[in-house]
């Protein structure tokens, strides 16, 4: 048996945040498996030297726009890019990958937008990636991270309110978030800290929101219900600057 450190981070760019110590926080947080999302970067504009890990990533078909990342210490046995349905793929949001006793996708979910602009394009991609991480834990089980751009329920943003029906705290988003925790999935950081308030992973750039921590918790580590008891350890790195979002973990052991 072995614990696996995990460590996400929507990093809004990849390139600006090496700019303000990335590699200093990669460094310290050691993760065997570090996951990226938004990483707004094209095929070869970036040579990012990263000792002992495997490197995957995603790009978005525009530039300077979407995209993932994974890097890993482990050879994984498999790995794959984004849903395989042509209107939903192109902005790199998703990568899987395989190692012996499961799975692991990152995710970069769509925002539904202002004025909820794009929730038809995203309640469709809500059920793609469902179905797809619903097909891989009939086979494993599945870890998924990332930037899920949805705060679950009420405890998970300051102004729960005033927010009601924007994009990200949408009935229509919460509900699609329920249903994937309802066919099997549980969020790992509610499993230790069901009701601890003021826990945030995304503040706006706006208004001095992270000094106040007026945030939002939208990045999570969700695990298939049967990983449970392998459960050791989840944690936000709110003091890990660098992006508008700060880092999140998961400990596991298999």
């Amino acid at each position: 048996m072995a614990v696996k450190k995990f460590i996400s981070w929507n990093v809004n760019g990849i390139r600006a945040c090496i700019g303000k110590g990335f590699e200093d926080a990669f460094n310290a947080l050691d993760a065997d498996i570090f996951c990226l999302q938004e990483i707004k970067l094209q095929q070869g504009q970036l040579a990012l030297e990263l000792r002992g890990y495997y490197q995957f990533w995603n790009y978005a078909k525009k530039k300077g726009y979407s995209g993932t990342a994974v890097f890993t210490k482990e050879r994984p046995v498999d790995f794959s890019y984004d849903l395989g349905i042509e209107e939903l793929d192109g902005e790199g949001r998703v990568i899987t990958l395989e190692f012996v006793n499961y799975y692991i996708v990152t995710v970069y979910s769509p925002n539904a937008q202002e004025g909820l602009k794009r929730i038809d394009f995203r309640m469709k991609w809500e059920d793609a990636f469902r179905n797809h991480v619903l097909q891989l834990d009939k086979k494993k089980p599945v870890v998924i991270c990332g930037d899920m751009n949805v705060a679950h329920n009420k405890i998970d943003l300051k102004n729960p309110s005033s927010n009601r029906g924007n994009a990200g705290f949408s009935d229509e988003e919460r509900a699609k978030f329920n249903e994937l925790l309802k066919e099997g999935f549980t969020d790992s950081f509610r499993f230790f800290y069901p009701k601890l308030e003021s826990a945030y992973s995304w503040w706006s750039y706006r208004f001095n929101a992270r000094e106040r921590n007026a945030g939002w918790r939208i990045d999570y580590f969700l695990v298939s219900d049967r990983l449970k008891s392998c459960l050791k350890d989840a944690k936000i790195h709110a003091d890990i600057y660098g992006s508008d979002h700060c880092p999140v973990e998961v400990e596991i052991e298999f």
